[in-house]
């Protein structure tokens, strides 16, 4: 996949496998950021996590990007998931970056690490001319990662029965940040 073995300071990118819908249900238990995703709650975890990796198996195979895994290169735990998403938004085709961790892992910059990977693969290797990320207006802590990733509120709009943010940074943004820790 196209980020499959890159890593960061601190983890190790890869392809989502089947033996990750084990780990990945623990996301649907006792999460509190679930009613920010637009998904069905009435699911079980074990339901919730298949449908979700094999959605990520389905935009592998039509080459829509997708989540990848977030392995910690310490520790060997698979913390979460983080990925540049191809996405349609006000009937026009856009790339996110998405990410979602276990809530045991929230908290350490992770989510952060990640997201500003996939921004620079986004523009350095994919030659996209902005990203985007969508984001419920309840959740602070997913537009805290946006900030940090160099992100501002582009708009608010009605997505997939929720009030959200349209987050975004251009390449020309991107450039300039870059730019500046240099």
């Amino acid at each position: 996949m196209y980020a499959h073995g890159r890593t960061t300071n601190r983890l190790f990118i890869r392809k989502l496998e089947e033996s990750d819908k084990v780990i990945w249900k623990d996301f649907f238990i006792h999460n509190p950021s679930l009613p920010f995703l637009g998904i069905d709650l009435n699911k079980t975890p074990e339901e919730s996590a298949r449908d979700w990796i094999n959605f990520q198996f389905k935009r592998y195979a039509e080459n829509r990007y997708g989540h990848h895994a977030l392995i910690n290169k310490d520790t060997n735990e698979f913390i979460g998931m983080c990925g540049l998403l191809t996405q349609i938004v006000e009937d026009k085709q856009e790339i996110e970056i998405g990410y979602s961790l276990l809530p045991k892992f929230w908290g350490f910059g992770y989510a952060t690490e990640a997201a500003i990977f996939f921004r620079d693969f986004g523009f350095g290797h994919e030659k996209l001319d902005h990203i985007i990320s969508i984001i419920d207006i309840r959740n602070i802590a997913s537009q805290n990662v946006a900030k940090k990733n160099g992100m501002t509120i582009n708009r608010q709009i009605r997505y997939h029965d929720l009030d959200v943010y349209i987050f975004q940074i251009t390449e020309n943004e991107w450039k300039t940040l870059n730019a500046k820790f240099k």
